[in-house]
């Protein structure tokens, strides 16, 4: 049977979910932040840093961050906005026959408020089957006021040599380099990286392919119209105090996004967004 269990994840509150076949996940509380996806009978497939830090206010580095809704320094916000510091709830732990799900929610409170003030009630949903993880993101504007925000979930993707991995499927899609802040268009078919990457695909196309030797991961998204491919490269990596130096090279992330023609929310909507993994 599926099962969905409270655990610890480096010390902290977590849910551990378990499919029928033995797909397994891991959600810290701190930030509804998805920190592990094992496929059955298969391996780790997220990136966490293990000098990442954890706790109130801290930002843990890898995993599944929840980006809500501001993306990175594109605002007046804390960087990336205010969900992925927050500790969240545990509130539903529904069967559905083979697969294990856990539904966790974020209110908007008086912290929260003094920041950006709106009332939402924000939820993540993360199920897993097999070699399948869905990962959805939904929003409610519970205010009397309309109100706009960007959004992404901000995937870490292990990978065994980033310099050999290739992420196919997005040729002739438009993106926003943000390395040296010009628009561009790919050409060729396979991204790869050789350095510092940090690309806003705009329009992108579902599903892409991340390959590598021995190993692939399809990446999928719906409600989500943008895609992110980032990885710090040597320099960067080695500026960032939770990552260590060469850990660069161990993953790239490839997240579902909206962020340029952001989201607007009337009183009482919806909004919601899905991400889908499935290893092979």
């Amino acid at each position: 049977m599926a099962s969905v269990k409270p655990t610890e994840y480096n010390g902290h509150p977590a849910v551990a979910l378990q499919s029928s076949d033995g797909a397994r996940a891991t959600i810290l509380l701190h930030g509804g932040h998805l920190v592990s996806w094992v496929p059955a009978g298969g391996q780790e497939q997220l990136y966490v840093s293990p000098t990442s830090e954890y706790g109130e206010g801290q930002a843990v580095r890898g995993g599944v961050p929840v980006i809500f809704p501001q993306f990175s320094s594109r605002g007046t916000l804390p960087r990336h906005g205010l969900l992925r510091t927050r500790g969240w709830q545990l509130v539903e732990m529904p069967s559905h026959g083979k697969h294990a799900q856990a539904v966790l929610r974020f209110v908007a409170d008086d912290r929260t408020r003094a920041l950006w003030p709106h009332e939402f009630e924000a939820e993540i949903t993360v199920s897993l089957i097999g070699q399948q993880l869905d990962i959805e993101f939904a929003v409610t504007n519970t205010g009397d006021a309309g109100f706009e925000f960007a959004v992404a979930l901000h995937s870490y993707l292990r990978t065994n040599d980033v310099l050999k991995a290739q992420l196919e499927g997005l040729q002739g899609v438009k993106y926003e380099d943000n390395t040296t802040g010009q628009w561009q268009q790919q050409w060729g078919d396979v991204t790869q990286v050789v350095g510092e990457v940090d690309r806003l695909y705009h329009d992108a196309p579902s599903p892409l392919t991340l390959r590598e030797l021995g190993r692939k991961v399809s990446i999928a998204q719906s409600g989500f119209t943008d895609v992110v491919v980032w990885n710090p490269g040597p320099v960067k990596a080695a500026q960032l105090d939770d990552l260590p130096d060469d850990d660069w090279q161990k993953m790239l992330c490839v997240e579902a996004a909206r962020v340029i023609d952001p989201v607007t929310l009337s009183p009482g909507d919806e909004w919601a967004g899905m991400q889908t993994f499935i290893a092979g």
